[in-house]
This record gives C-alpha cells, structure tokens and sequence, in this order.
C-alpha cells in the first residue's frame, strides 16, 4: 500500500483525482514561482526600480527555462524551502549582467505562497463546476424519481414515509451554500503574496505599494492591504470549505450505502463493486468513497488549524505542515466531487411508486 492514495497505482484511480493532482505537480509549483519572478522583473521595470532591458533579459531566459529539480530537492533539506536554488539556477540561465536584478525585493514565501494562491484559483475553478454537476444530478434524479415513496429513518429506524423528493431537497440544500461561500473567500483567498523579508518591502521604498499592484494585475491576483506570511485565516478558511464540501458529499454517501443495502433496496446503481469471495454482491463503492473522503478531510482540517500558528515574521514548522495537508485535502475534495457525480450517474431506480 502507498503512504499516500492520490497519485498511488491502486488507489489512485478510487481516491484521487489527476486533474487535481496535477495542480500540485513538482512542475506546477516550480512553474507558478518562475511565472511569479517574470512578473516582477516586469512590474518593477514598469516603475523604474529594475532597468526594462533586465526585465526583457529575465523574461526571455525564463521563458521556456527548466530548472534541475533533483539538485533543487537537493539543496532543499539544506535550507528548508526551495527557492534559494531555483533562484540560483535561474540567475545562472539570465547571466550578467541582469542576473541580479532577479527577485529584487522579494523573498522565498512570496514565490512559495503566490504559487499556490495561484494553483488553488485554477483548482477552485474546477471543483465549482463540479459543484454545479452535482447539483443537475440531484435535479435530474428528482425529476426522474421525486414522487417514488422511501421511508424516513430517524437514528437509524423507521419513521414515517417521505418521497424521494424530500431526501433529495436535503442532500442539495448545501451545495448552493457552498459555492457562495467559495466566492465569497475568493477575494480574501486570491491574493498576492508580496512582502519582502520581513513583510515590509524595505528595499523597495515608496514603490512598494504600485509595484505590488502591478504584479498582482500581471498574475491576475488582488492585492492585499498587507502581506500574509504569517496570517493563514484565508488559508484555513479554504480548507475549512474543503472539509465542509466533502462532509456534505459524505452525506449523500453514507445515505446510498445504506438505501442500497440488502433487505432495503431503496435504489439501485449500475456499475457497482464486485467481491472476490461472494459472486452474489454488489458493493456500493463509490458511496463509500464519499465517506471515506469525507472523514479524511474532517481529520486533516485540525492539522490545517494548528498551521495557522506562526511564530514571529515566518515559521519553517507552521508552513512546512500546511505544505502536507492542504494539497491533501484539495485532492480528496476533487475526488470526492468526482466520484459523487459518477455515483449520481449511475443511479437507475430510486425509491418505490408504490409507497
């Protein structure tokens, strides 16, 4: 068994989504820094802090420039993050003398941060959508099936008839809240990251302010009224929206497994899993992925809150857990939206016309 399902030859296709995998891809984080050191160059070109022809050298060597990941990772057990290498691989690429106008102003989290804020728009994107495939499934099934009878379970025993329609109006009342919720994150969430040192743009002076501007526009990012290398709230409240996306994916989940099971028959899926010892059974398993995938969210999210303790102007430690978990969680929620659509998908019979 891998130590981790997402990108796992076995589990990987059951757990883990290769859209979403691939927004935390070694080449995708590198590729975000490289795109972040252009913009610079260009922003401060733009207000005369740089020289334009250093920005001109700096775009066209890292245009198409590849760095050597292996001596990277190499020297990032030396000092803690990778940008000190990357930065020193793509100074050799521009050559002298524009070498040094590179990163001016800049420091490792700006690049580490802008990069993932920069990923997690592009992934964010993708799981609204699929948000919004959930939800035409459960109209559809509700067109389909609404008016079919299903008894109502309370702590798990009989209570009174319902119709399909009702359970359904409980499983999609979330999701219209979640995608507001996500738009209203966003424009704390979407912002450049861009502090220099110590968070102060020292070296930058009285051009600090519009050419922070400038970059975040070239990155297609907000500006934020300060840096937040040490303020992660926009960051757990993203994974805060994770846990609750695939908490009420779980639910919808937990409830198939349990209309599906033998004696019961409140709906019928194709496609289901087969047993290596019993012929006879047909295992829910995309149901029970939900679950899973919502469980593991809701234990990763108290990680992402005790990432949110940084001492002083940066932790190595505090950053460093958020580097496990958070791509983690993004991962899982896109598994979870994925195969919560295919299950939706498969559904041929809900409930009983004759209830």
């Amino acid at each position: 068994m891998s130590f981790t399902p997402f990108n796992a030859p076995l589990l990987g296709e059951l757990l883990g989504d290769r859209d979403a995998a691939a927004f935390f891809s070694v080449k995708a984080d590198l590729d975000g820094m490289i795109r972040f050191e252009a913009a610079l160059a260009k922003a401060e070109a733009a207000h005369d802090v740089i020289p334009k022809d250093a920005a001109r050298a700096i775009a066209d060597a890292l245009e198409g420039f590849e760095p050597d990941v292996r001596a990277i990772g190499a020297a990032t057990a030396r000092d803690g993050v990778t940008v000190p290498e990357l930065v020193r691989q793509m100074r050799r690429a521009i050559g002298e003398p524009h070498s040094a106008h590179l990163h001016f102003g800049a420091t490792s989290q700006d690049l580490v941060d802008t990069s993932l804020v920069l990923r997690i728009k592009e992934l964010s994107n993708l799981l609204d959508s699929r948000l919004l495939q959930v939800e035409s499934q459960l109209e559809r099934l509700e067109t389909a099936f609404g008016g079919n009878g299903l008894m109502a379970r309370t702590r798990m025993q009989a209570a009174i008839p319902i119709t399909v329609a009702d359970r359904i109006a409980a499983w999609r009342s979330p999701f219209e809240d979640h995608r507001s919720q996500l738009a209203q994150l966003k424009p704390r969430l979407l912002c450049l990251q861009f502090g220099g040192a110590a968070g102060t743009l020292d070296r930058l002076g009285d051009k600090a302010e519009p050419v922070a501007g400038e970059l975040a526009g070239l990155l297609g990012l907000k500006t934020p009224r300060r840096n937040w290398h040490t303020n992660r709230s926009a960051i757990a409240g993203y994974a805060n929206w994770l846990s609750l996306v695939t908490g009420s994916l779980g639910k919808i989940g937990q409830d198939m497994a349990l209309m599906a099971q033998n004696g019961i028959d409140e709906v019928a899926l194709s496609g289901t899993g087969r047993s290596s010892a019993m012929p006879h059974k047909q295992n829910p398993v995309q149901a029970e992925s939900l679950i899973t995938l919502a469980r593991f969210n809701a234990v990763l999210l108290s990680g992402m809150h005790q990432a949110m303790v940084h001492e002083q102007e940066r932790s190595g430690a505090a950053w460093a857990l958020e580097w496990m978990l958070l791509p983690q969680m993004c991962v899982a929620t896109a598994a979870a939206t994925r195969n919560a659509v295919l299950l939706l998908e498969s559904v041929e019979r809900m409930g009983s016309p004759e209830r």
